[in-house]
């Protein structure tokens, strides 16, 4: 059990992963750790319902609340954005680390977009974390769900910025922050491919007496002159 559990951690395919914590689950179903393993390898692979009975099992064996974030946003993926909001408002949030705290509210805010109130949802990041200058491990995401909530606010040139931001916070890659901002400022990839002019086509031969209608090209008579000698 145990080996599917590190298994489970070091696997970076997501679908591996999920399989080797389902192994483990069939092996030790009581243990928190592995309903927990469970619930998130569910959750990464967008097993929304699996995710959720996993988590609520694993909160019960553990009592730990870390897993709030995850099953509100995997309430919000089902449709049940009632569900998800009492989540994010539970008395359990409260005691939440404070980056779980910030990963809750960056799912609130997405629950609000769904609800079409994209303003609730700007207004419900604008935590002091966001303009106090510091970067966290959890800035990137909370920069980009700002950015992602002005956008659909209609707050363009702000979503910008803060697209900015989140990519130069970003630096595991975690977020598509710098597309998203390349897309804005309307830059595709041809424009960054610096091979791309190699592939224009070339120009058209003029026809002629040596073009390709002309005597010599394909469409012209053979020489059909023997030798001399």
């Amino acid at each position: 059990m145990g080996r599917r559990l590190v298994a489970a951690e070091l696997e970076e395919d997501p679908e591996r992963a999920y399989a080797h914590a389902r192994v483990a689950r069939d092996l030790a179903a009581r243990v928190g750790v592995v309903r927990e393993a469970v619930g998130v390898a569910a959750y990464r692979i967008g097993k929304w319902a699996e995710a959720l009975s996993e988590l609520r099992a694993a909160r019960r064996l553990t009592g730990r609340e870390t897993y709030l974030p995850m099953m509100a946003d995997s309430e919000r993926a089902l449709g049940r954005l009632d569900r998800a909001l009492a989540l994010a408002h539970s008395p359990e949030a409260a005691t939440l680390s404070r980056s779980s705290q910030i990963e809750l509210l960056i799912v609130e805010s997405g629950i609000r977009r769904d609800q079409g109130r994209p303003e609730t949802a700007v207004i419900v990041l604008q935590v002091p974390e966001l303009t106090d200058g510091r970067v966290r491990s959890w800035s990137a995401a909370l920069f980009y769900a700002y950015a992602d909530a002005l956008l659909e606010a209609g707050r363009t040139e702000e979503a910008r910025a803060w697209f900015a931001r989140a990519s130069r916070a970003d630096t595991d890659g975690d977020t598509d922050a710098a597309e998203r901002l390349q897309v804005l400022d309307g830059i595709t990839l041809e424009d960054l491919d610096p091979a791309a002019d190699d592939f224009d086509d070339p120009p058209d031969e003029p026809d002629g007496p040596d073009g390709p209608d002309g005597p010599d090209g394909p469409d012209g008579p053979e020489d059909t002159a023997e030798d001399p000698g």
